[in-house]
């Protein structure tokens, strides 16, 4: 059984009817902040979300409340743009439903501006919203120049470079790709070599465009002493590592693999080579005889199948490695 005594307050008390505290479609979170508002003393300018803050009501549980609030009739909220241009939001609480047209005739007769100031008053706007005093110009205005733009040194680092004009010599071929002599008819067949080479294996495919030049010019002089496209393609594939580990730098290692001009596989057997046509300065004249790097010193080629040629190491006479042993 339940006993209840009640001892009604002397003072500091609020009369809510027992249909709005036993509501059948109000949370006890809606209750407590409709009863929390109304016992408010008149005038409070409290929002209902500090109202919230303040009866430790969460922010889910602050709009949950509120929706029920406002769908009951409890709570009304507009929007309307206040003195001095600012917008403001008006909430009316009350402790009965009110309909939309009730709640709307009582709140045009509420302040919109600061405690003291009614909807017919206009304040004034903020100083910082009124124009200054705008000084007079000195002469009189001029339309801007038309003269295009200033003259600029183009000579320096930019994309837009001047024509260059023609140069007699064609011994030394413009280090552009688009500037080299075209009476030299192995730059046309270099230049189509060293766009084939990212086909040549998955290493290559990140070659930097800005040494495609270089490369061209490096792979005319394997043209030029009388090497076929093929030998230029199986020397470069010689050269990639066979051991699985990435090229990082493709355009180094094809740097490294063409800067040496062996001589030419039709050069006489008693080591003297036949001295290449003339190209100037361009290539660097090798000395007779194959030159191979001082890593692939002591190396052989294993006789097994291959995909590409594999080089070795070996101990005795053996011709095939340790995949093909």
């Amino acid at each position: 059984m339940i006993y209840r005594h009640f001892i009604a307050p002397p003072r500091a008390f609020t009369q809510f009817s027992h249909d709005l505290i036993r509501h059948p479609r109000l949370s006890s979170d809606a209750v407590r902040l409709l009863t929390w508002q109304l016992s408010l003393p008149p005038g409070t300018r409290e929002s209902l979300s500090r109202t919230a803050a303040r009866a430790r009501i969460g922010g889910c549980a602050f709009t949950r409340a509120k929706r029920q609030l406002k769908d009951e009739g409890f709570v009304h909220e507009r929007r309307l743009q206040g003195p001095g241009g600012l917008w403001v939001t008006q909430q009316l609480v009350s402790n009965v439903p009110l309909s939309d047209a009730e709640a709307l005739k009582l709140l045009a007769q509420m302040p919109v501006g600061p405690a003291g100031t009614t909807t017919t008053e206009r304040a004034a706007p903020p100083p910082q919203l009124a124009p200054g005093r705008r000084s007079p110009a000195v002469g009189e205005p001029t339309p801007p120049s038309t003269d295009g733009y200033p003259p600029q040194d183009q000579e320096g680092n930019t994309s837009n470079q001047p024509p260059r004009p023609p140069v007699a010599d064609t011994e030394s071929p413009q280090p552009d790709g688009d500037g080299d002599a075209p009476s030299d008819p192995h730059l046309t067949a270099a230049r189509a070599l060293v766009d084939a080479f990212p086909a040549l294996s998955p290493d290559l495919r990140h070659i930097p465009r800005a040494m495609r030049p270089e490369l061209t010019k490096l792979t005319a002089c394997w043209l030029a002493a009388g090497h076929p496209p093929t030998a230029v393609r199986t020397h470069i594939l010689r050269g990639l590592p066979d051991d699985g580990s990435p090229v990082r730098r493709p355009g180094g290692l094809l740097r490294h693999l063409l800067r040496d001009v062996p001589p030419p596989p039709s050069a006489p057997a008693d080591g003297t080579a036949t001295a290449p046509p003339d190209r100037g300065d361009r290539c660097a004249q090798q000395p007779p005889g194959p030159r191979l790097s001082t890593r692939l010193a002591g190396t052989r080629e294993c006789a097994g199948d291959h995909v590409q040629p594999l080089l070795f190491r070996p101990v005795g006479d053996e011709t095939h490695c340790s995949r093909c042993g």
